[in-house]
């Protein structure tokens, strides 16, 4: 069995769903639609630990060229709100989910999958176990909105098993 080439399709799966729900999203359900964390922000968020958490450990990541602090947090603790200013365009994040989809095949080469960690002091996992970690975080927020846009559009986004 080709563990690499398994994490390869599934992250190209599900990041294929994700540009499907991006692609999808009317303009005003993408600036808010009267959901308390935006669209673009769920997408950005998304994004962001994909880009993130393929990378070998923390210090080996640069951050997407268009990013502003702490647009990647959803702002789960009332005690500490994201300080977010303009949204994202749809074009930035298919841009910057071009750029995700673009390294996975490279980064998923290099790295150790046997390591006994993932290089994430937060996470205590192997990294085997964080990169599927990872893969089902994509999923998570894709069903996500996929579920805004079934109820607010009446859209579906179309399910990629593998690529």
């Amino acid at each position: 069995m080709n563990v690499q080439a398994a994490l390869k399709t599934q992250y190209h799966a599900a990041l294929a769903m994700l540009k499907d729900a991006i692609e999808q999203c009317p303009d005003d359900l993408w600036a808010g639609g009267g959901y308390p964390i935006a669209f673009w922000r769920v997408v950005y968020h998304t994004l962001f630990y994909t880009h993130l958490y393929l990378q070998p450990d923390e210090k080996s990541f640069e951050p997407w060229e268009h990013h502003r602090e702490n647009n990647q947090h959803l702002g789960t603790d009332p005690d500490d709100p994201p300080k977010i200013g303009e949204p994202y365009t749809r074009e930035q994040m298919l841009e910057y989910w071009a750029l995700c989809d673009e390294v996975v095949d490279t980064i998923i080469d290099r790295l150790d999958l046997a390591a006994p960690e993932c290089g994430f002091w937060w996470y205590k996992l192997p990294k085997l176990d964080h990169q599927i970690n990872n893969i089902r975080h994509i999923q998570h927020h894709v069903a996500l909105l996929a579920g805004r846009l079934r109820q607010t559009a009446g859209k579906d986004v179309r399910w990629v098993g593998s690529i």
